[in-house]
């Protein structure tokens, strides 16, 4: 399991791509005719054995072929390729980055590019695929979403309104950690699960209104992405702050309630708090600062020596002090341009912020969590006594029902095609209509 992680590691840490061949003639005149049809961007995946990893390439013919790479899980993003070379069908691009070479060498057929990445002698397999462009929402999409304007960019959130004459009660529901779209689905994994868009539709059939957004950088926030190194964690409960504000002077709505999924859990306490909600619902948040979480994770998959490392760098951010010299194999957890946004994050005890929420809170954990455990909605219960806990028995944390081994429970994550667990959907209707917020 530890060779597994540093292996990862290694690959995360560092991006180049492979040096062009020289070209003849009528490899050129290729090439100039292939901008209108390869330019554009890319998802794919490398597949490294047991973690594929994601990446998103972006490629643009100017005088000469240009492009950038994306590693979410790595908190890489739009990093220059340092040479792409395009001579359509064959693909070409490098990348240096702390003195390291990562090589990507492909061949294009119709929307896709397949071929082989190397770093440092090792090969794997990859494969890109063409997306459609992302920006604002067309005119066809209009009615569908909303937006808010920030410091940083519009935002942008998909709205599900149920049939019927409203007002509506609404339910403002916060996507977890990472590139998270509205939907529940990230680059860091392969596939779909499509979770917070299902329990969007779900609520609609029963009557309550949603509106979610994604991430900033990803999806339709793609353009209002905050640099790595300016981001805070205030930056997250400032954007719910805005949409609850939003959301509150909609004649549409009734009511408006909070729903926050993993990380969103204490984004949306604090906004509950700041802002004020008329109830709030956790699903698969932690009740333990994000510094004992890390901790206990790391402790897991950490060989000693890096442990201890860890276990000081942890330290050193929770008193907000700088933090120099970390090791290559801790960069993908403790890279430089994330250490800022680490210590934001864990001035925030989930805790302590539920306690001081004096609405109706529901706290929802699933038993085959194999992210957050049970043990973290039970520390939320006891911190905030009025609430209502549900322990849902098989869910996992994309919200299905999923076997407890982990290889298995995992699988889960890419298939949209699985219902929600069973419970999830009448518990939290359960629940509204308790505290008045959906008519029985």
């Amino acid at each position: 399991m530890k060779k597994k992680y540093t292996l990862i590691v290694l690959l995360l840490a560092v991006i180049t791509l492979l040096s062009p061949c020289s070209k003849q003639p009528d490899e050129e005149k290729k090439k100039d005719t292939a901008g209108d049809s390869l330019s554009g961007e890319y998802q794919g995946l490398i597949q490294v054995p047991d973690q594929p990893l994601n990446i998103q390439v972006t490629l643009e013919k100017e005088k000469e072929w240009i492009g950038t790479i994306s590693i979410p899980v790595q908190g890489i993003q739009d990093y220059p390729l340092s040479n792409v070379n395009i001579s359509d069908p064959d693909v070409y691009f490098t990348m240096n980055i702390q003195g390291q070479t990562l090589t990507f060498t492909g061949e294009r057929e119709k929307e896709s590019i397949t071929g082989t990445f190397t770093q440092n002698g090792m090969s794997f397999p990859f494969e890109l695929t063409k997306q459609n462009q992302t920006s604002s929402p067309s005119e066809d999409e209009a009615e569908q979403f909303l937006s808010v304007n920030t410091d940083h960019g519009t935002l942008y959130g998909e709205l599900e309104l149920p049939d019927g004459n409203g007002p509506h009660p609404v339910v403002l529901i916060i996507p977890g950690s990472g590139p998270t779209d509205r939907n529940g689905n990230t680059p860091t994994m392969p596939g779909k699960n499509n979770s917070l868009k299902m329990l969007a539709e779900e609520l609609a059939e029963q009557g309550v209104a949603s509106v979610r957004y994604d991430k900033r950088g990803a999806g339709k926030n793609h353009e209002a992405a905050i640099p790595e190194e300016d981001t805070r964690f205030e930056h997250f409960i400032h954007d719910a702050v805005a949409w609850v504000q939003l959301l509150k002077t909609d004649e549409r709505f009734s009511k408006v309630g909070i729903l926050g999924h993993s990380q969103g859990s204490l984004v949306g306490m604090a906004a509950a708090e700041i802002e004020g909600a008329d109830l709030f619902i956790s699903i698969a948040g932690a009740g333990q600062p994000v510094d004992q979480v890390l901790d206990d994770q790391l402790k897991e998959s950490l060989p000693e020596h890096l442990y201890d490392e860890s276990k000081t760098i942890l330290a050193r951010l929770k008193r907000q002090e700088a933090v120099e010299d970390i090791s290559q194999e801790l960069y993908s957890v403790f890279r430089p341009s994330i250490l800022e946004f680490l210590t934001s994050w864990m001035q925030y005890d989930p805790a302590e912020e539920i306690r001081k929420l004096d609405i109706p809170v529901l706290i929802i954990q699933g038993t085959h969590d194999i992210q957050v455990s049970e043990k973290e909605a039970r520390t939320l219960h006891e911190a905030s006594p009025q609430s209502k806990l549900l322990i849902i028995e098989g869910m996992n944390h994309v919200l299905k029902e999923a076997p407890a081994n982990r290889e298995d429970n995992v699988k889960t994550y890419s298939d949209p095609e699985l219902p929600l667990s069973d419970g999830l959907i009448s518990g939290i209707i359960d629940f509204l209509q308790r505290e008045g917020f959906l008519e029985k």
